[in-house]
């Protein structure tokens, strides 16, 4: 399905790359995916992910010591690395969906590469994780920053062969988070609700581009919930699962809170939703993401003061810093070939652009661009060291402590989406998984 988009990518790459290649004096560039890390007084290795520039390229997403040479007005030469391995099971031949947009060596040599790089090499820059690239190029030609910088910036500009990806990879996730509510709604454990999830998607926990957040009761305030409990709770008020799925190395990323029965906590969580999907309504080419992550302060302290949680304007609350007790993270990131993607901090010349004071959580300041992938999670948390600082060092009287504590066994809310910005309006790539 993804063929005929993948070689518009390639021949888009090559365009892209070539001209920040001519306009950074460099002649060719060596993409190595890496190599495994192998634990310490132990031959154990642990997961694999491959340099994700090397991944922009090749959707080789398991595969070590492979290495790309691009140089322009060439098909770009691929080390495809198959070793005779009876321990392991070697790579899979090349497919020729992929395959044919490039000039494929296959070798059981992981640094055949290096005796059969291009006598001339004056003007080459290698990227690179540092230890395989050690001895065979200067530190100066190594990850240069400057070209990095752009190469990072033009990542964050998806083609269409690259959204199709992330439109499966929340197609994927979709059917695992469908699966995940009905364990929860089933009474089952947090371990047990994860693997319902992995079976629906299909994927393990390799595959998956990050550790999935699967929060029963009050684990939901905890931002980046790690634990899943074998054993159900004694009663089961509400669920939050951050959870996420890869197609090609490009990630979904998509959160969702239910609450087990109706009350309070359910109305904030229809509340919140609703905010969720206004913010990602905005989502367009020329938002500035620091004026929309303050936007969403303010939607949030409306809800924390109609559902009576606060006691003094919305508008007080954001100004004291008293929505950011509830509300810690910022609203959301680049989203592609890794989770929390790269670029969301400096403009298009590579100069960095600071989070707005009082929020150094944000990972995105950027104004958007036509192709970016964001998410967008607003979140509303009792989390008991952010409240219990507020009630010892601030105006305590603003909060409605009584019905703080009836809300904190239910941890917190989170709702995510991922959202293409294109010149005709948001194009939410999760709700449409959804349906």
């Amino acid at each position: 399905m993804f063929q005929q988009l993948y070689a518009a990518h390639v021949r888009e790459m090559c365009v892209r790359w070539e001209r920040i290649m001519a306009e950074e004096n460099v002649s060719a560039i060596l993409l190595h995916a890496g190599a495994p890390i192998v634990s310490f007084l132990d031959d154990y290795e642990y997961p694999f992910r491959p340099n994700p520039l090397f991944l922009s390229w090749v959707p080789l997403t398991h595969h070590a010591h492979c290495t790309l040479l691009i140089r322009p007005g060439e098909k770009p030469r691929l080390w495809f690395y198959q070793p005779e391995d009876y321990w392991h099971l070697p790579p899979a031949n090349p497919e020729d969906w992929w395959a044919a947009e490039f000039d494929v060596r296959v070798v059981s040599d992981p640094d055949l590469w290096v005796a059969e790089l291009p006598s001339s090499s004056v003007g080459m820059v290698a990227i690179g994780d540092s230890p395989s690239l050690a001895g065979h190029f200067p530190a100066a030609l190594t990850n240069p920053p400057g070209l990095l910088t752009r190469l990072h910036l033009e990542r964050t500009r998806k083609t269409a062969y690259e959204v199709a990806c992330m439109q499966e990879a929340n197609h994927r996730a979709a059917s695992g988070h469908r699966a995940a509510e009905r364990a929860f709604r089933e009474g089952r454990s947090e371990f047990d609700i994860h693997l319902a999830y992995l079976e629906a998607c299909r994927q393990n926990d390799a595959v998956l581009p990050y550790h999935s957040i699967v929060a029963l009761n009050a684990h939901g305030a905890v931002l980046h919930y790690q634990g899943r409990d074998e054993t159900p709770p004694g009663r089961n008020r509400s669920f939050l699962i951050d959870a996420g799925s890869s197609v090609n190395a490009y990630a979904a990323d998509i959160t969702r809170t239910y609450a087990a029965e109706a009350g309070d906590f359910a109305d904030l969580v229809q509340a919140m939703d609703a905010l969720q999907q206004r913010l990602a309504a905005k989502v367009r080419p020329g938002l500035d993401f620091k004026s929309h992550h303050r936007e969403t302060h303010q939607g949030i302290a409306e809800i924390l003061a109609d559902a009576g949680v606060i006691k003094v304007s919305p508008e007080d609350a954001v100004a004291s810093g008293l929505s950011g007790v509830f509300f810690p993270h910022g609203l959301g990131h680049f989203i592609g070939l890794q989770t929390h993607d790269v670029a969301g901090l400096i403009d298009n010349i590579g100069n960095p652009i600071p989070r707005p004071d009082g929020h150094p959580f944000l990972r995105l300041t950027r104004v958007l661009e036509a192709g970016n992938i964001v998410t967008i999670e607003p979140g509303l948390y009792f989390i008991d060291s952010l409240l219990n600082r507020w009630k010892s060092g601030s105006d305590a009287s603003s909060v409605n402590w009584r019905t703080v504590d009836a809300l904190r066994p239910y941890g917190g809310i989170r709702i995510e989406d991922n959202v293409l910005a294109i010149e005709s309006g948001p194009r939410n790539l999760t709700r449409t998984a959804f349906t």
